[in-house]
């Protein structure tokens, strides 16, 4: 008798990967498509042929060669969603800079981390947006800043910082104009350019992404060229991803979901990149697909549920769509039927993955049956190996959860000068353990099922709260639900719902244990809930649960158990 399969896949693939850099890829991709349009930006009345785009992006990293920053220099940027962060993704990427991400919702302490853990020579910044004062903060981190010559900082609190870009039509004192970058390039840093396509390598750093940092301090990932060139364009193929196509990107830049699995699925098959705005805004998304006639839609989850539940959804025509993704946070069963069925999103698909693997792993297809598209996160993408595995290392039976573990191009290069903290993550065969808890089938669909640190353990009974969240999905007063253990005193821990009703219904507390009675079993029944208008999350939309757990306990007056 033979054993049961066990949780091990590898992406056999007969499509190789792109053995070259994003700068090279994108010169291929204009030289192809340069007449077809590249980017769409709403907010700035900006329309712009793959030509187009790349004349500035050829000026602006001439630009940024002449200010003196050389290949291996990181680059910040700290700005929402416009035409200026595209140009810098490229143009960062041809000079072969290190472009560091940084989340448009920093405030002072976590800009002063993210600029000295990595050391940024040049900040490229917005001046504000929304109630972010960026150019204010600037300046209150270096005050020396409006007494400094342009380019020639000396910061006592950003001693590796020497230069300011500003976007946008004035600039402060100190402060270099993001548009007058483009004219500071001559025929030196031209012939510059032209030698770094044939000297940067594949493997070079070319992006920093600080992790969410939900505890503790956030870690800069740091990804190659070859990660994040060849995750975009296998994203883009599992969408079957022309350039006929127009994907809509109203997700941040910042993210992953924003630079790869938007830009680069599309600069990777010549489609065009649409901006339906500077952040998310539902009507402005929608309006956006219906009048540039989108065929690809992105979201997280909560985005999909504000455009879905919008008063004015049913008057837009969104019969252009196709394709997209829901990603970013585990996405509801009942939430992808809905957009496929409502949004004409027939093909959408689901990606998972995680910033540390550029980032996704696993991705359902369009070629995939709808109940795997709407159950599972796919299977694994090509060229990539995962395993799940129990709390010994070892890989367990399909259908058994455990750790879900991911290895092969996408994996980073590490933490930025974290060593210890790279070597935790990364085992000593180029695992990447993710922290995330799946289940793998027979014909390889992986399924998550929550988070090691998410599982409750209620009276001796692991209780996963994914499970529960997608059985109350399917009540129709509930919009949105998040469940989450809390501490115990009898059951070591009890669970938790916190429920956003649909906008004029109404329930209760016992209305929710009624529907869950005789439905699931007695002990995934939450005992405590409570109905909420929203939820604290990221800026990308994932759930922030230990927020949750900390308000609860301080409600319900009870603290963590003490651990040996």
């Amino acid at each position: 008798m033979s054993a049961a399969p066990l949780s091990y896949v590898h992406g056999a693939s007969e499509i190789p990967l792109l053995g070259e850099t994003v700068g090279e890829n994108f010169a291929r991709t204009v030289a192809r498509f340069g007449d077809r349009l590249g980017l769409v930006v709403r907010q700035q009345g900006i329309r712009w042929t793959y030509r187009e785009l790349a004349e500035k992006v050829d000026a602006f990293a001439a630009g940024l060669l002449a200010l003196g920053l050389r290949p291996g220099d990181r680059v910040g940027i700290w700005s929402p969603n416009n035409a200026e962060w595209v140009v810098t993704q490229f143009a960062t990427a041809a000079a072969g800079l290190v472009l560091v991400n940084i989340n448009p919702a920093y405030r002072l302490h976590e800009l002063d981390y993210a600029l000295n853990k990595v050391g940024c020579r040049a900040l490229i910044t917005a001046t504000r947006f929304k109630t972010s004062d960026y150019v204010g903060m600037v300046n209150t981190l270096a005050p020396e800043l409006r007494t400094s010559e342009a380019g020639r900082l000396r910061a006592a609190k950003l001693p590796a910082l020497e230069m300011v870009i500003q976007i946008g039509p004035e600039t402060v004192p100190g402060a270099i104009a993001f548009d007058a970058v483009h004219a500071m390039g001559g025929d030196a840093q031209r012939a510059e350019l032209a030698a770094l396509r044939t000297t940067l390598q594949f493997d070079d750093p070319i992006n920093i992404q600080f992790t969410s940092g939900t505890t503790g301090a956030p870690k800069g990932a740091t990804l190659t060229h070859h990660n994040i060139l060849n995750n975009g364009f296998f994203i883009g193929e599992a969408m079957k991803l022309t350039e006929q196509d127009r994907l809509c990107i109203p997700v941040p830049l910042y993210h992953c979901f924003g630079m790869v699995l938007g830009n680069l699925a599309c600069t990777t098959h010549g489609t065009a990149m649409i901006y339906p705005g500077e952040g998310f805004d539902p009507l402005a998304t929608l309006s956006t697909v219906a009048e540039e006639r989108c065929t690809g839609l992105h979201g997280v989850p909560t985005m999909f549920i504000a455009q879905l539940e919008h008063p004015e959804f049913g008057r837009f025509d969104l019969s252009s769509l196709r394709t997209g993704i829901m990603a970013g946070a585990p996405c509801p069963i009942e939430i992808m039927r809905r957009a496929m069925a409502q949004m004409h999103l027939t093909e959408i698909t689901i990606a998972y993955g995680m910033t540390e693997t550029s980032p996704v792993s696993t991705q359902t297809t369009t070629d995939d049956p709808v109940e795997r598209r709407v159950s599972t996160v796919g299977r694994v993408h090509p060229h990539i190996e995962v395993k799940i595995v129990d709390g010994e290392g070892r890989i367990v039976p399909r259908g058994v959860p455990g750790e879900l573990c991911t290895r092969g191009y996408s994996v980073m290069r590490g933490y930025w000068g974290e060593p210890a903290l790279t070597a935790d993550a990364i085992d000593a065969a180029r695992w990447m353990h993710t922290g995330d808890l799946a289940t793998m089938d027979t014909e390889g669909y992986c399924r998550i099922v929550g988070r090691i640190k998410d599982m409750v353990i209620r009276g001796g009974e692991n209780i996963y709260p994914r499970e529960i969240e997608e059985f109350l999905y399917g009540h129709p007063a509930i919009q949105e639900v998040q469940v989450f253990g809390v501490p115990d005193e009898k059951f070591g821990e009890e669970l938790c719902a916190w429920i956003k009703l649909r906008a004029g219904e109404s329930l209760t507390e016992d209305g929710v244990r009624s529907f869950c009675k005789d439905q699931i079993a007695h002990y995934k029944v939450p005992r405590h809930i409570r109905f909420v208008d929203d939820f604290p999350m990221t800026v990308t939309g994932k759930m922030q649960k230990f927020i949750m757990r900390a308000e609860m306990q301080r409600q319900l007056g009870v603290r963590e158990a003490e651990t040996a």
